[in-house]
Order: C-alpha cells, then structure tokens, then sequence
C-alpha cells in the first residue's frame, strides 16, 4: 500500500496540491498510510478520524437530517464527510471511509459494506452530482481484513482520480520541473 500512498503524495506535491482525510471505519490507518512516505508533509495537511457519527455532523459538517433518516454508513455520507474534511483542513483534495467493518451490523448494513469517497478542486473532471467520486464496496474477510481494505481502495481511488486529471501520471510535468531528472 505504501507504493499507492507514496504515488498519491508524489502527485499531489508534483501539482502543488494539499488532501485531508476523513476516517470513520479505518481509524486513521489512512491518515497512519500517508504518513508513513517520507516528506508526506509537503502534500498531506491532515485527518479527522470521526468514529462517532456525532462528530461526523458537527466536525465534517454531514447533514444531520441525512444522519438521521439513512444513519452513517451511506454514499452521501461519505461525499460529505470528504467535502467537509477538504473544507475544514483547508485542502485541495478530500478522501472518506465510512463503513461496516464488524463484527456486527450497523445502521441496517451488512458487515463489509463500506463507502470510500473522493473530492477534488473545482472543476475537476468526473465530478458526480455529489461534488466527488464515491465508491461502494462490499468487503470479505476479518474487521482487520475490510479496514486493511478499505484504506487500500480509498487510496487507489485517489490515485485513479488524480491520473484521469493529468493523463500521462503527472511524469512529463515532474520531469521539466526538476530540470530533466
């Protein structure tokens, strides 16, 4: 995983661009990912691990109606909560997990049912009527299996988006701006 974090950074600090996290499910093993690749602080600002779905609302700025009526396991959620941490920390690109990941269900959801999101700047490309990307997942295995997982595919679905941005993965810009190196 840490190649596809190293990946996401190189990108983001290549383009001059900023991401926060938001984490429910995951914890901050998102946020402990991008930390992990050495200079992650010249792209990564920050992350809000909103385990409660209080927090979700107060913090991330999630509709509390939205909460109420499909609880915090839900696509829409994790748009807001990705919108909302981009916001909040003051980034560029916004990233959210929002899931189930056991061992018993939650808000009338299976266990592995997960919902990964992605909101980038303005105008960006493959923007969906929620303002991002938002993936549903159903997940197998162990709670450490689907958390494992789902930081995985939050990241991969960051990389995809970031590479549909600048096609040619960002490499042409980062060689001219390193003097041919």
């Amino acid at each position: 995983m840490t190649s596809t974090a190293a990946e996401v950074l190189r990108l983001l600090t290549v383009r001059g661009e900023t991401l926060a996290v938001a984490e429910s499910l995951t914890g901050g093993l998102v946020a402990a990912e991008l930390a992990s690749v050495p200079g992650a602080s010249k792209a990564f600002r920050g992350s809000v691990t909103a385990y409660a779905t209080d927090l979700k609302r107060d913090v991330l700025g999630v509709d509390a109606t939205l909460l109420d009526q499909r609880g915090a396991v839900d696509p829409q959620v994790a748009a807001q909560m990705a919108a909302g941490v981009r916001k909040v920390l003051g980034a560029d690109w916004g990233v959210s997990t929002t899931g189930v990941a056991g061992p018993e269900p939650q808000d009338g959801r299976p266990v592995g049912t997960v919902f990964i999101a992605v909101d980038g700047p303005a105008g960006a490309r493959h923007e969906s009527a929620l303002g991002g990307k938002v993936s549903a997942l159903r997940l197998n295995g162990s709670r450490t299996e689907i958390r494992m997982e789902s930081v995985r595919s939050v990241l991969a679905l960051l990389l995809e988006r970031l590479v549909s941005e600048h096609p040619g993965n960002g490499r042409a810009q980062d060689t001219e701006q390193n003097g041919g190196f």
